[in-house]
């Protein structure tokens, strides 16, 4: 994609598109700093660029309504900075760009993990937190959400653009795993195609197996026509553990605790996001010691 970035941006900004892949030019560059809004927008249009600005006015609707222009895209910070969807970046060098943002703007960058106030999870944690003996927790994360072909031809099936499933479906749950049983000590990758991984994680307090996967066919069930089909799973110890409601607001209260001056920003991300570029390019452990009971079942043993 090609890109305009506006003056009132900073340069940081420029990089972390370019970082990204794309093609990013900033206006000051280009000699046309301190243009009016109008002068610089046909500008900007006669090249049919994707303008990136901090100016309402440029990204305006009503003056520019979708479908007349290339695109453009609002970054306006307030005093509380501005809220990113999870993952905020899928390379961890990337999150060192956004702290330079942050040095230079003066604002910061928060993201949504909010399954870390879901409210039977945070019982888990408070729980847990109170123990104090030093017994490992045995952890098997499941997660299977049936995606069809689509996935695999959009942005979301090349990996250098969502970082895979490990990133795009799996990092939420590593992150609050994480939250739960503290840092990483060790990885590994027992699995990678792209439609399905697992791996093993050791944590400071637990041992994790997990599983990943796309396929409607690692479903425990049937899928019936009108019927879900995601198939979510955490136990602990062999116990499950519930957290199948609860979610309707969480998205709500991550926005309330960030206005109150407590949102989640880049130190929070950061663990996550390591791990998961870990999990990427981690070479695959053909015989593990401790995988994933699903891993052992025909039609994953027997793939291509």
């Amino acid at each position: 994609m090609r890109i305009k970035v506006d003056e009132d941006l900073p340069r940081a900004v420029a990089q972390l598109i370019c970082d990204r892949g794309h093609q990013a030019e900033r206006v000051v560059d280009e000699k046309m700093g301190g243009w009016k809004d109008a002068q610089l927008w046909e500008g900007v249009q006669s090249e049919r660029r994707f303008l990136v600005t901090a100016d309402k006015g440029l990204a305006d609707a009503r003056a520019h309504p979708p479908g007349s222009h290339a695109g453009v895209l609002l970054l306006r910070p307030d005093q509380e900075g501005v809220h990113c969807e999870k993952p905020l970046v899928i390379n961890p060098w990337n999150l060192d760009a956004l702290e330079q943002i942050e040095t230079e703007s003066g604002r910061r960058v928060y993201t949504l993990l909010q399954l870390r106030l879901h409210p039977a999870l945070v019982e888990l944690k408070r729980r847990f937190d109170s123990e104090t003996g030093t017994a490992r927790r045995e952890v098997v994360l499941t997660y299977v959400t049936s995606r069809g072909r689509w996935y695999d031809v959009s942005w979301k099936g090349q990996e250098d653009r969502s970082g895979g499933i490990a990133t795009n479906i799996g990092i939420h749950f590593f992150d609050l795993l994480m939250w739960l049983f503290g840092s990483m000590q060790r990885s590994e990758v027992h699995l990678t195609e792209r439609r399905r991984m697992a791996g093993f994680i050791e944590l400071a307090r637990a041992n994790v197996r997990w599983f990943l996967s796309l396929e409607t066919g690692d479903l425990p069930f049937s899928v019936q026509p009108g019927q879900r089909s995601t198939y979510r799973s955490i136990t602990v110890d062999g116990q499950e553990v519930e957290f199948t409601e609860g979610f309707t607001d969480l998205h709500t209260r991550v926005y309330e605790r960030t206005l109150a001056g407590d949102g989640f920003g880049i130190k929070d991300a950061r663990p996550s996001i390591e791990l998961v570029h870990q999990i990427r390019t981690a070479r695959v452990i053909e015989a593990p010691d401790c995988p994933h009971p699903f891993i052992d079942r025909p039609w994953v043993t027997g793939r291509e």
